[in-house]
């Protein structure tokens, strides 16, 4: 079974091919994908990696946690689930 990983404080120039290549260092990874603003298309500065293992990914936040990527330190830890509902859900106001 595998683990997902959140990686916070990424640089702008930094693509998924790096975060791939960086933590295939650590094990192997299935995934790699960085989040960007869907209005415009630019990074968010977060992303996840999914490890195919949950020792890998153990070993991949004891290994890049703090450690520098394009000058800026990483935070990586496991993921939270994700969460149902968007924004709240709710009406929208001013219907009546």
């Amino acid at each position: 079974m595998g683990i997902k990983l959140f990686v916070g404080n990424l640089s702008h120039e930094t693509t998924e091919e790096q975060l791939s290549t960086l933590f295939s260092e650590a094990g192997a990874v299935s995934s790699a994908k960085i989040i960007t603003d869907r209005h415009t298309g630019q990074p968010r500065g977060f992303g996840f990696v999914e490890m195919e293992t949950k020792l890998d990914g153990q070993k991949a936040i004891s290994m890049f946690n703090g450690r520098n990527l394009d000058g800026r330190p990483l935070a990586v830890n496991e993921a939270r689930p994700q969460q149902k509902g968007g924004f709240g859900g709710g009406r929208r106001g001013g219907y009546r």
